[in-house]
């Protein structure tokens, strides 16, 4: 091991190893601290060059990798094993805008660029890279192409994976495969990138990216708008999108449960409407068109849908501080439950269709099997994602609750399956879920993916214990 690290350190200098056990220990844990581990190192490259060269190395020590971006993700992908014998391969020095180019709208960057500097780095250029979530002061573009992170702009642009022109990645044995083409077009086989996307490092190390531009939104209206039910919420979905087309960028669903403790964990936050209803919407256009116009556009939507009984209440922001106090609501979600204690998350998805019937069904199985327990379900509606997260019943055990984490999510990830869903929309497999998937991928879909797996990894040291 001595010889190894001496080897790394050779390769990646000083600055770039890490291997006393407290100055690993941020890189050994994952954002919600439900996985611990203990690497042998944390080793920093700060090249593709050095990438391959270290992945060349461990090929050859048979010695397992562990890729690491931001480390905000929240299912155990990017946290090392125990053994002591794993090394954190952290890409945030490879951190380069390598190039902008406005006529073909894409940017090329490496792997390690926290995705808020992606974002900044396009609006410096008149441009909108639109991939959005509530981690980007931190998480890196990196990671979010090996989950295919979402956010909350999914309904009009996509998920990572549709935001993606081209890769470079470090294959497990330290070859370069250089896929940074900035096509839409190109159609000559197999497209080898997307097999990277979504595979939370376990077939090799994204180190740069080709990824798509858009207009800039010269003008946006938001607004919240209360609802008595998720029917009805997906209802005003297709209402808004009949009366404001592709304008249409953000649709978010949150229960009155959510937003209450959204109050009552931050006593600054105020809910613009007088009376509380048992669902809102949080919802935004964007257009390149005048912000009066977009205004209009908005407000005779939700008129109309006021008149037809979809809306019971809204409002609608009337500046940048009151847009961004409305989202405020959302995105104070997670944080507002970490403070109310422990819960069990899910992230699932469902077809629009059928997600209204999805939650009152899981609702009632939940009761009906663990009675008195809270739901927190809230979510990118637009597409299909709901977080539907499960709190201890008041006054009850919250040890006892956690300790049947098992039993309750059985229950939400078999309905979801039930209803043509998945168990994981967004957040990815990682260690936590990677035995329960084989409860629903079927025996052929897990027989392709390992064979895939081994013809990329043969000698399984990419991130070992994670997704299979």
């Amino acid at each position: 091991m001595i010889q190894l690290l001496e080897r790394l350190r050779a390769l990646v200098g000083d600055a770039g190893l890490i291997t006393e056990a407290q100055d690993a220990a941020p890189y050994a844990t994952d954002w919600r601290k439900r996985y611990f581990g203990r690497p042998l190192a944390v080793v920093k490259p700060a090249s593709t060059q050095e990438v391959a060269a270290v992945m060349q190395l461990c090929a050859e020590t048979r010695t397992a990798v562990v890729p690491q971006g931001g480390n905000t993700g929240l299912c155990g992908g990017a946290t090392p094993d125990a053994s002591g014998a794993q090394i954190v391969l952290k890409l945030s020095r490879l951190n380069r805008v390598r190039a902008v180019d406005t006529v073909n709208n894409t940017i090329t960057v490496e792997a390690g660029c926290v995705l808020a500097d992606l974002q900044q780095a396009a609006a410096a250029a008149e441009r909108l890279f639109p991939l959005s979530l509530a981690a980007e002061g931190s998480c890196e573009i990196g990671g979010n192409l090996s989950t295919n992170a979402g956010g909350t702009a999914v309904l009009r642009y996509g998920n990572a994976r549709d935001l993606l022109l081209g890769l470079e990645v470090v294959l497990a044995d330290g070859r370069i495969w250089d896929g940074l083409r900035g096509l839409r077009k190109d159609n000559t086989g197999y497209d080898l990138k997307q097999l990277f996307v979504g595979a939370e490092g376990t077939l090799g190390v994204i180190t740069a990216a080709v990824l798509k531009l858009y207009p800039r939104p010269r003008a946006r209206a938001t607004a919240l708008a209360a609802l008595e039910s998720p029917a009805k919420a997906v209802q005003l979905l297709s209402h808004m999108q009949a009366g404001c087309g592709d304008r249409l960028t953000g649709f978010e669903l949150m229960s009155a449960f959510c937003l209450s403790l959204v109050a009552k964990h931050f006593p600054a936050t105020r809910l613009p409407l007088a009376q509380a209803h048992a669902q809102y919407v949080l919802l935004e256009l964007s257009d390149t068109a005048s912000a009066e116009s977009l205004d209009a556009t908005l407000e005779n939507t939700l008129s109309e849908a006021s008149e037809s009984g979809l809306v019971l209440d809204a409002a609608v922001a009337a500046s940048e501080a009151q847009a961004a106090a409305l989202w405020a609501l959302r995105e104070n979600i997670p944080e507002a439950q970490v403070h109310e204690g422990k819960q069990i998350k899910h992230d699932v998805s469902v077809p629009i269709s059928r997600i209204a019937e999805y939650i009152a069904v899981t609702d009632a199985e939940l009761q009906r099997a663990f009675p008195g327990v809270r739901m927190l379900t809230f979510g990118h509606l637009g597409d299909g994602n709901l977080h539907y997260n499960i709190a201890h019943p008041e006054g009850g055990s919250e040890e006892a609750f956690i300790a049947d984490s098992a039993r309750l999510s059985r229950v939400v990830h078999d309905c979801a399956a039930r209803f043509g869903g998945s168990i994981s929309a967004e957040h990815g497999l990682g260690q936590y879920k990677r035995g329960e998937i084989l409860r629903y991928k079927s025996s052929l879909e897990m027989e392709l993916m390992r064979r895939i797996k081994t013809a990329l990894d043969p000698q399984g040291i990419m991130n070992p214990g994670k997704v299979l």
